[in-house]
C-alpha cells in the first residue's frame, strides 16, 4: 500500500557538503532517515542525481525523470517512481522524521478519501513530508510541468488536499521536529544534541 520515498536533491549549499552523506551520530543523515521510515514501508526508494554514492544504502534509486525542474520534478520523480498507490516523501535533511506521523497522513488520505494529506504551519505547506496518491497527483503534477510552473505546489487545486494544521500534527509528533531540516553546521550539530538528549 505505502511506498516511502526519502530525496536526496537538494544542492547543500548551506552545509557546504552534502548533508545526506554528512555523519549524523557517526552515519550517514540519510542513513537515520531511512531506518526510522523503513517500518511503516511496503517500500523504500530514494531520489537522487548521484547514485553511486549511494548504493550503499541497498535501496532502489531514481534519478530525476524531469532534468533540471528544481522541487517540482524532484516530487514528480518520487511519486512516478513508486510502486504502491501511496507516496510518502521526507527529505532526507530531516533527522527527526516521523514514521507514526506519516503513517497517520496515510490512514487520513484512505478516510478523508483525499489525493494528498500535508501539514501546514506559519511556514507554509510541508510537501517533503507528506503523503500523495499516485494516480491522481502525478497527472497533475506533470501537467503544472508543463504549463511551466515550478512552485511545489502549483497542482493543488487540481486535487483533493486534506490539511494538517500544526494542533493535529501535535498529536502524532509531539516533539514538534518532523519537519526540521537541517541546512547549515550549526543546525547539524544542534540536531545531534537534541537526537541524543
Amino acid at each position: 500500500m505505502l511506498t516511502v520515498c526519502v530525496q536526496a536533491g537538494g544542492a547543500s549549499s548551506r552545509m557546504g557538503e552534502d548533508k545526506a552523506l554528512k555523519p549524523f551520530l557517526g552515519r550517514p543523515l540519510i542513513q537515520r532517515v531511512v531506518e526510522r521510515l523503513t517500518p511503516i514501508a511496503d517500500e523504500l526508494i530514494v531520489t537522487t542525481n548521484r547514485p553511486d554514492e549511494y548504493r550503499f544504502l541497498g535501496l532502489r534509486l531514481f534519478s530525476d525523470l524531469k532534468p533540471d525542474r528544481g522541487a517540482l520534478g524532484g516530487l514528480y520523480t518520487a511519486i512516478a517512481s513508486a510502486a504502491q498507490p501511496i507516496v510518502a516523501v521526507a527529505a532526507c535533511d530531516m533527522p527527526f522524521a516521523s514514521a507514526a506521523l506519516l503513517e497517520a497522513m496515510s490512514r487520513l488520505l484512505v478516510e478523508k478519501e483525499a489525493d494528498a494529506v500535508i501539514a501546514k504551519s506559519d511556514e507554509g505547506y510541508e510537501p517533503f513530508h507528506a503523503v500523495y496518491r499516485r494516480a491522481t497527483c502525478l497527472p497533475a503534477i506533470e501537467a503544472a510541468i508543463d504549463a511551466g510552473q515550478w512552485k511545489v505546489i502549483a497542482w493543488f487545486p487540481q486535487v483533493k488536499v486534506h490539511t494538517l494544521t500544526s494542533e493535529d500534527v501535535r498529536k502524532y509528533d509531539p516533539s514538534g521536529l518532523a519537519f526540521w531540516n537541517v541546512n547549515t553546521p550549526e543546525e547539524f550539530a544542534k540536531a545531534e544534541e537534541l537526537a541524543i538528549s
